[in-house]
């Protein structure tokens, strides 16, 4: 199978010769019905495109005129906003290949600008609220979390940590030629790093957000609850960069359903304890790294919550959002469902009072342990029109009972795409319209990190993330 590296230098002529990002910058917008990206040649790069008109669905009911839009919502998850100078990242677990495949990514050092250019497309959208979907932040984090949280708010944010802003496996002083190094491998970006912790102003949101929360805003890495070993690896002033002697994965490792993390959190403990024995590259500490419990977590993401992200808001007169936290405090990605959570949501779904139900998680429901209870009550409740999630970074649509699971693919891995949606009324019923958008970061930063995500081996095109066409900008129709 391709590597990352291997794919980046095959494509790296190609992307040169077009220039960064291969066109200029997308529409303000970045609303895939007018322009998308296209790899028209299949040679790597990525060049402007016709856009994606909406196409029915009719799976739960006929097309019919629309008659008034009820609700315009945006669903923007997984940023994965992250500290690419942490010691307490594992980047070395790269090179044994998949399930490994999120310790490192090529573009890793511009998740803040990606995000930044989400905020900018959905404010041209205009939506009611923002459904912020879980996995803002990527290894739990203090200093991740202020800046994800400084992005979506607006204001003078700064990347990066540390004296130096970057001190990582990507400076051009790294030996190791199995990392993407910016400034000398191809395709080249000479100055790349230093931009990247360049400090911006973001644009902020003005419309509501809503913060779903994900395994990776309160877990290391997405698996396991912060620790004494992992907190003074964060703080602390040690890294490890290579692979250590004798490291191998356990066989018989499968992928799960979310390309974000290990599969076992286990394996990650084990693998912590024998990198101390590897070489060691000394860093800049910063204490701002420390990592959080999940209650501080959760006090950051919506004040006085408590200790889980359960909650309902309605957005206008008809339409309410039902948030339910999945996120396993003890370790582990997948999504769990908590004992008191079937007799919450369904006195949620009771007291709707009429209103159409939207129900949001991070983890997809079907995949979740004790899921299926959940989607019992949904199945069960005629208000219940979608239930949206991410996680799996993928773009999915399907059709269950009378509603829609709606999957919105990840703003760090290819495509790097939020979720637009509007809520309409039909002469026969109700139906969702729903496109993506491309995130708009001005100048080139984020055309550099689509381009490189896109020919990322192990998150990229071969993972077919963007969903199929009829995963992405839909009408979908459903009968009264």
């Amino acid at each position: 199978m391709i590597t990352r590296r291997e794919a980046i230098k095959l494509f790296g002529a190609a992307l040169i010769a077009s220039g960064c990002g291969g066109a200029p910058g997308p529409p303000s917008s970045g609303s895939t019905r007018v322009l998308t990206w296209a790899d028209r040649d299949g040679a790597g790069t990525l060049i402007r495109g016709a856009g994606e008109r909406l196409i029915a669905r009719t799976e739960l009911g006929p097309p019919a005129p629309i008659v008034r839009v009820l609700a315009r919502l945006a669903h923007v998850t997984d940023a994965h906003v992250l500290d690419a100078s942490s010691p307490a990242r594992v980047p070395f677990l790269d090179r044994l290949g998949e399930p490994f495949q999120s310790t490192f990514r090529p573009h890793e050092t511009l998740t803040a600008q990606v995000l930044a250019g989400a905020v900018r497309a959905v404010s041209a959208f205009r939506p009611d609220c923002v459904i912020q979907g879980g996995d803002l932040i990527d290894n739990a984090q203090s200093n991740e979390l202020a800046l994800a949280l400084a992005i979506l708010r607006g204001g003078r944010v700064r990347p990066g940590s540390g004296p130096h802003g970057y001190f990582g496996v990507q400076l051009p002083s790294n030996p190791d030629p199995f990392y993407y190094r910016p400034d000398l491998d191809a395709p080249r970006h000479p100055g790349l790093l230093a931009a990247a912790v360049r400090p911006f102003a973001a644009p902020g949101l003005r419309a509501p957000v809503y913060p779903v929360l994900g395994d990776h805003d309160i877990l290391v890495a997405g698996e396991i609850p912060p620790t004494p070993l992992t907190r003074a690896l964060a703080t602390g002033e040690q890294a490890v960069w290579e692979l250590p002697p004798g490291l191998t994965a356990p066989p018989g490792l499968a992928i799960g359903p979310s390309p974000d993390g290990p599969p076992d959190p286990g394996l990650v403990n084990g693998f912590l304890a024998q990198a101390l024995a590897a070489p060691k590259v000394r860093v800049p500490p910063d204490p701002r790294r420390r990592e959080l419990e999940a209650g501080a977590a959760v006090g950051f993401l919506r004040p006085h919550a408590g200790d889980h992200l359960d909650y309902a808001v309605d957005v206008g007169r008809e339409l309410r959002l039902i948030v339910l936290d999945l996120a396993r405090r003890g370790g582990g990605s997948g999504g769990l469902v908590r004992p008191e959570q079937p007799g919450w949501l369904a006195s949620q779904l009771d007291s709707a009072e009429g209103r159409h139900v939207v129900v949001v998680s991070h983890q997809p429901l079907p995949s979740a342990d004790g899921g299926d209870q959940l989607l019992r009550l949904l199945d069960a409740h005629s208000g219940v029109i979608a239930a949206l999630s991410g996680h799996t970074h993928r773009n999915l649509i399907e059709p269950r009972a009378r509603y829609w699971l709606i999957n919105t693919a990840s703003l760090i891995d290819y495509p790097q795409q939020a979720r637009a949606l509007e809520v309409v009324q039909t002469t026969t019923g109700i139906a969702i319209r729903t496109w993506m958008l491309d995130h708009v970061f001005p100048g080139q930063l984020g055309a550099i990190s689509r381009q490189l995500a896109y020919l990322d081996a192990q998150g990229g095109r071969p993972h077919g993330l963007a969903g199929g066409r009829t995963d992405r900008n839909v009408t979908l129709y459903r009968s009264a």
